[in-house]
């Protein structure tokens, strides 16, 4: 009788053994399966440990990228590269298109009056046909710029050769009146600069020059002559700060060389005008 008391009581210590076994088992697995608490809104997110969990890049860093790509200062360079301001404090006039044998004396006559140096863009067959205005505008201490042989819009799209040539053509026709002239500018036709036509310009010792004011004194189809002088007039008062490279034309447009009448003496108030050089 007592073997068998002692016998039953082993066999009930290890009944109660392995039911506590399983039921700590049991509450680990409970406690295993359980979330893992949401953490606060202040909380620093875990870091994901899957691909999938990876947050797609925000845009900003990549318009910071596109920014750092560009190696040319934003507000000095305009297209290709070409310049739209003179690197100083000072104010370039500069005027396109002539000679023009009836208003490009007349604005001579004022910019010499005003004590003023400007920049003339010739156009090639203008300072064949006017050797003696080239010369003037030499004698009078003004720079030269090249405009191309004839005005040619699409000049930057064409053959290397071709541009070459156009380029070459003009200088030597103002080398023609003015045989020691410096050129050391060009400006495109419309201000298409291309990178093919901003290099060999550099190649023929031209540096490339846009504008940072444009009074578009050579779009007048629906306006007076006064209210088309009047705007030439504003939009220069408005737009003009130091450094700033002006665009106007003195051929074929007498409403520009009357603005000029009254932004002169304005502008020389108020900036120091130069000639490119």
């Amino acid at each position: 009788m007592i073997r068998l008391s002692h016998t039953r009581k082993a066999f009930a210590i290890s009944i109660v053994l392995i039911m506590t076994g399983l039921v700590g088992q049991a509450t680990a697995a409970t406690t295993t399966a359980q979330p893992a608490p949401k953490p606060s809104a202040s909380a620093e997110p875990p870091a994901p440990s899957a691909p999938a969990a990876v947050p797609a890049p925000s845009k900003k860093p990549k318009r910071t990228t596109e920014k750092a790509a560009d190696s040319k200062p934003k507000g000095r360079t305009g297209p290709a590269g070409s310049l739209l301001v003179t690197g100083g404090k000072g104010v370039a006039l500069t005027f396109d298109d002539g000679p023009d044998p009836d208003y490009t004396p007349k604005l001579l006559k004022m910019l010499a009056k005003h004590q003023v140096k400007a920049t003339f863009c010739l156009v090639g067959t203008q300072a064949r046909r006017h050797p003696d205005l080239v010369k003037r505008i030499a004698a009078d201490g003004h720079s030269f710029c090249n405009h191309s042989w004839n005005h040619d819009l699409k000049l930057g799209k064409r053959s290397h050769k071709a541009i070459r040539a156009d380029l070459a053509r003009t200088n030597a026709a103002i080398r023609a009146a003015v045989p020691d002239a410096e050129i050391r500018y060009m400006r495109a036709p419309g201000g298409n600069f291309t990178p093919a036509l901003v290099d060999l310009s550099a190649e023929l010792g031209m540096r490339s020059i846009y504008w940072k004011v444009d009074p578009r004194d050579w779009e007048h189809k629906t306006e007076s002559a006064s209210a088309h002088r009047d705007r030439i007039i504003r939009i220069v008062k408005q737009r003009t700060r130091p450094g700033a490279i002006v665009l106007s034309h003195d051929y074929n447009q007498p409403d520009t060389i009357e603005a000029y009448r009254t932004l002169l003496p304005w502008l020389k108030k108020r900036f120091h005008l130069v000639a490119l050089t």
